[in-house]
C-alpha cells in the first residue's frame, strides 16, 4: 500500500484491524523517506522476527520507499513453526509487491500549514495556483493542511505565502 508517514500507517492498520477483527496477527513493516531511514516492523504476536522481519526484508529487497505492507492470518490449526512463518509471510510480502503496482513518485518537499480561518480563502487560492497537493485539511477556527509540493516550486509558493501574518510553516521533510 502507498503510504507515505506513520500517521497513514496507523490509519490504514486500524482499519485492517477492524475489517479483520477475528484475525489472530496482523504483522506488518513500512519504511518511509528519500532516505528510506524511518522504517518499523511488526511480529504481533508472532515468534520474535518472524513475521515483521521477513515483510520489511522484502520491502528492502525491491529497494521500495512510502510504502507499508500488512499480512492478516487467521490461525487454521496447523502449526507452522518459526521455520514455517519466516516463509509465509516473507512469500506473502513478495507476493503483495509483485501482484501490487510500483508507483514512481517525484521527490516533494512536504509542509504543515497552520493558519487562521480568515486567511483561509486567500491561503487557498495560493494553493490551488500553486503545483501543490493537499494531502489532508483541517477548516475550523485554527486552519491546518499538510501539502507537497515539487521541489522546484517550493521557493515560489513559500515566498507568496509570506504575506500572511496568521501563518505559521512547519517543513515535514523531502521525499
Amino acid at each position: 500500500m502507498y503510504c507515505e508517514d506513520e500517521e497513514v500507517a496507523k490509519e490504514y492498520l486500524a482499519q485492517w484491524r477492524n475489517e479483520h477483527h477475528q484475525a489472530r496477527h496482523l504483522c506488518y513493516a513500512y519504511r518511509f523517506g528519500i532516505k528510506k531511514d524511518v522504517y518499523r516492523a511488526n511480529d504481533d504476536g508472532e515468534p520474535s522476527n518472524s513475521a515483521g522481519a521477513p515483510i520489511l526484508g522484502q520491502i528492502q529487497a525491491y529497494d521500495l520507499t512510502n510504502v507499508l505492507i500488512g499480512v492478516v492470518r487467521y490461525y487454521g490449526g496447523v502449526k507452522l513453526g518459526v521455520g514455517g512463518l519466516i516463509n509465509a509471510y516473507r512469500t506473502a510480502a513478495k507476493e503483495a509487491i509483485e501482484n501490487g503496482r510500483i508507483i514512481t513518485e517525484v521527490v516533494k518537499d512536504r509542509f504543515e500549514l497552520f493558519f487562521d480561518y480568515q486567511d483561509m480563502p486567500l491561503i487557498m487560492d495560493v494553493i490551488k495556483s500553486s503545483e501543490a497537493s493537499i494531502n489532508k485539511q483541517v477548516f475550523e477556527n485554527d486552519c491546518y493542511l499538510k501539502i507537497a509540493i515539487k521541489i522546484e516550486d517550493t521557493a515560489p509558493l513559500l515566498d507568496k505565502l509570506k504575506e500572511f501574518n496568521s501563518l505559521k510553516i512547519k517543513s515535514i521533510g523531502t521525499f
